[in-house]
């Protein structure tokens, strides 16, 4: 029986229905009951009076997954599909413990969604039931299973619309107040078996009343994908995506699912990015499936849930195990500088694309003499191949100056990342600058592959808590890591929006400090800056000299996060048509003006080296940092 719904399920429901938030479902319960030995030639509803442990089982391995949603197993529980079997005496009773064990597997902090499937008969005017006997049928199920404890519904698998509407209805009238999740079901030419189009489906299902609409089961991830992203352009309400683990072939006899848990983890990322924010999966997908899902958008979700790190609490006092870090102030001399809020300077080389370090050696030497705090080290930026960011900055720490090491998660897993840091650590670096990561495909080396295990946020994450003497699995490492840990911040995003929440969870998961992506318009930074106020942490601009127009429309056009200004462009287009001195002095001219108006609102700059001239960078700061 309902009764007052404990703080952080009400929390969780209404994620579920802010339009913002990423929930997780679970997977598909036919696919594991039948794999535990019932036969399809069985009522599978009906075992939830029959064996009532082992669907309890079912869902105790879901939410043990890591889904925040259970389903009831109740998807053919209608009185329609009972009748089949002689069973639509007990529908409400059928329905009614479904929630019931669902709700006892799910405990007090995850959602029970009320299973309800298509009748499995045609409606009028092609069929023998009418609408208000389908409408009647869809209400009877929904006040059991709300009777039972359910939180919402969802309503899924369906191919007639005409059916969905009534679906809608029916659970609408028999709990007015639980939210309706309502999914359809597509094949390969993205339509249902009756023609309805991605569009048809989002204008129907919104002018009905869903509170989430979506798509599940019928087809593997990548035509959802196709769906959903012709569904975003025209949704005002929250997506949903539940997709089979492929399509099944047939192996042995039996109907098998082929699409591992990474790639349905692969594909569940993609799906949040095209716009569907409830994410589940449907045939075929078991806890391995979730589990690899719940791992795997973590780090699009963190305001809800530690990306990546599941920190180990102390049973007595709910608290994570593990130590105070040590102080900014005493972990570098840069961090020490941003701790203190004095003004720092850096310059950024990339690493050499051979093994040749003179060259390298002798640049960080001449920037530590005139004074530069750090030079930052990009790793693989634009996906080129060259030296490793760690390596880079343990010889350029060797000169005296300290370097910021970029650290992207393009290129290895978690247990990489993990045994990076670590040695990075022992090895005695200190300040690193935690990053995404480009795609491969920006580079020379486009067939190569990445990994993308978790990206920024879940990075900060992972340095924090090492910060704090915990890995991943929040097991005590011994001595703490000692990492300023720093994050990328692009005031120019085309998706202001996006890049704002993404730096609330890059500060909310441990970020000490920002450094910009170049700034060529000032009044764009101080508008960015303006919004992140209430997340505020020291930022350092990055200043990039121009050397040439070529230089400047590369950058504007083929540098992802770069914007130049028309402004810009013009007074290097001018200086280029007297000459190219002309045009590197206009560059210059320009870095020192972006460096002097933003000396005010930042705490310190990051001036590039282009094509590794860092006397360039150095003309930039007047000679001297």
């Amino acid at each position: 029986m309902r009764g007052t719904v404990p703080p952080e399920r009400a929390a969780l429901l209404n994620r579920l229905v802010n339009p913002d938030d990423v929930v997780l479902f679970d997977g598909a319960m036919g696919t594991m009951l039948y794999a535990r030995g019932v036969f399809i030639n069985q009522c599978y509803d009906e075992l939830v009076l029959r064996a009532p442990d082992l669907v309890r089982d079912v869902h105790a391995a879901y939410a043990k997954a890591g889904a925040e949603v259970i389903e009831t197993n109740s998807y053919g529980a209608n009185r329609a599909k009972l009748t089949q079997y002689g069973l639509e005496a007990q529908t409400a009773e059928i329905n009614r413990k479904a929630a019931e064990l669902a709700r006892d597997a799910a405990g007090s902090s995850r959602l029970v969604a009320g299973a309800i499937g298509p009748l499995g008969v045609r409606l009028e005017p092609y069929g023998p039931t009418s609408r208000d006997e389908a409408r009647e049928w869809f209400a009877e199920q929904a006040a059991a299973l709300a009777e039972g404890g359910a939180d919402c519904f969802v309503l899924e698998t369906f191919s007639d619309l005409e059916e969905m509407e009534q679906a809608i209805a029916g659970a609408r009238e028999a709990a007015p107040s639980l939210p309706i999740i309502a999914q359809m079901t597509v094949g390969p030419d993205l339509r249902t078996a009756y023609g309805a189009t991605p569009e048809d489906i989002v204008r129907a299902l919104e002018r009905w009343g869903a509170d989430v609409i979506g798509l599940n089961c019928a087809v593997g991830p990548q035509t959802i994908l196709e769906a959903i992203e012709r569904m975003a352009v025209v949704a005002t309400k929250k997506l949903s995506a539940q997709p089979n683990a492929g399509l099944p072939r047939e192996v042995g006899g039996r109907n098998m699912y082929m699409a591992s848990p990474e790639y349905m983890a692969t594909y569940a990322r993609h799906l949040i990015q095209a716009g569907a924010k409830v994410i589940g999966g449907c045939c075929g997908t078991t806890p391995e499936h979730i589990h690899a899902i719940v791992e795997g958008v973590r780090p699009l979700v963190p305001r809800h849930r530690d990306a990546v790190v599941s920190v180990v609490r102390d049973s007595a006092a709910g608290v994570p195990v593990g130590v105070e870090p040590v102080p900014l102030v005493e972990r570098s001399r840069f961090g020490a500088k941003i701790a203190r809020g004095e003004w720092v300077t850096s310059v950024e080389i990339v690493p050499p694309r051979g093994v040749d370090t003179s060259r390298l050696e002798r640049d960080a030497a001449t920037l530590y003499a005139a004074g530069v705090d750090a030079i930052n080290v990009p790793d693989g930026p634009r996906a080129q191949s060259r030296m490793g960011a760690i390596a880079t900055s343990l010889i350029i720490e060797r000169t005296g100056i300290e370097a910021v090491t970029h650290y992207c998660c393009r290129d290895r897993n978690l247990l990489g990342m993990l045994s990076d840091l670590l040695g990075a650590s022992a090895l005695g670096l200190r300040n690193v600058l935690l990053v995404t990561g480009d795609p491969p495909k920006m580079g020379p080396y486009p067939d190569a592959t990445a990994v993308f295990d978790i990206d920024a946020i879940g990075l900060t994450n992972l340095a924090r808590n090492l910060n704090r003497g915990l890995d991943p699995g929040g097991n005590a490492i011994g001595e703490p890591t000692r990492f300023a840990v720093g994050v990328g911040v692009n005031p120019a995003a085309i998706d202001a929006g996006h890049e704002l929440r993404r730096f609330e969870y890059k500060v909310e998961a441990g970020a000490e400090y920002a450094i910009t992506q170049p700034v060529f318009d000032v009044e764009q930074l101080e508008r960015f800056l303006g919004t992140i106020e209430h997340v505020r942490i020291p930022i350092v601009a990055g200043i990039w000299p121009l050397v040439s127009a070529r230089n400047a429309e590369f950058l504007a056009n083929e540098v992802p996060g770069v914007t130049v200004p028309d402004s810009v462009l013009r007074r290097m287009h001018a200086a280029n048509a007297i000459s190219k001195d002309h045009a590197l002095a206009e560059g210059i001219a320009i870095a020192r003006e972006m460096l002097e108006r933003v000396r005010d609102v930042v705490q310190g700059v990051q001036v590039s080296a282009p094509f590794g001239r860092v006397e360039l960078a150095l003309e930039v700061f007047g000679g001297t940092a």
